[in-house]
């Protein structure tokens, strides 16, 4: 993690009860927040596999379940490794590469397979188009980072919100498979993330252009 405080995903979560219980037993267990971010990719690699099995499965429900375990994981990992390289002070000098690197792979392995999920050539597009747009996002705040020396998380379709978007979509696709109704879901899931990425984008470079003007401005 990085010594700046700005790098850090404002979070509400971090300093709740259960937070610092995992924190804690995180910690008396020894493990590393660079082994907790790499522990996100394989949470990351069992959701999109998952997504992907949904196709070949009887029970696809069960794997739609698993899937959206395996998003909501790879988030409580990401929370964990900042909360034990600060708070536990645990920080490394290579913790901001495995901080950020691991997350732009899960990005890909999540949103790519949704839209092979979806079966369909117009989802596979958007599950690509999304991951995509997710890697620009997040390209645009660590620019905006170098240029003003502050990260931007502003959505409204930031990590969080497109992991959220990504897990309702899960699971409801578990609810139609067990309710045996066919609609669309997963389709309108990756259409309302690629909007949504499509307005954070624009936002954050919005921002970043009117700071830098601002600074240039004798």
């Amino acid at each position: 993690m990085s010594g700046d405080p700005t790098a850090r995903r404002p979070m509400k979560s971090r300093g709740t009860a259960w937070a610092g219980f995992f924190t804690h037993h995180m910690l008396k267990l020894g493990l590393r927040p660079n082994t907790v971010s790499l522990l996100s990719l394989v949470c990351a690699a069992v959701a999109g596999a998952s997504a992907v099995w949904t196709a070949r499965s009887e029970s696809a429900w069960v794997f739609w379940f698993i899937a959206a375990a395996g998003i909501q994981l790879r988030l409580f990992c990401n929370m964990m490794d900042g909360l034990l390289a600060v708070e536990g002070g645990l920080k490394s000098a290579t913790g901001e590469l495995y901080n950020e690197i691991p997350d732009r792979i899960s990005d890909a392995w999540i949103l790519v397979p949704l839209g092979y999920a979806g079966g369909t050539g117009l989802s596979i597009a958007l599950g690509w188009t999304a991951a995509c747009g997710a890697l620009f996002t997040a390209y645009v705040r660590a620019l905006g980072a170098v240029q003003t020396a502050r990260h931007d998380f502003s959505g409204p379709m930031a990590k969080p919100h497109r992991m959220a978007t990504a897990t309702v979509g899960c699971l409801g696709m578990m609810i139609l498979d067990v309710s045996h109704l066919r609609l669309p879901l997963l389709l309108w899931t990756l259409i309302v993330i690629n909007a949504g990425i499509l307005i954070t984008g624009w936002r954050r470079v919005s921002h970043l252009a009117s700071t830098l003007n601002q600074q240039s401005k004798p």
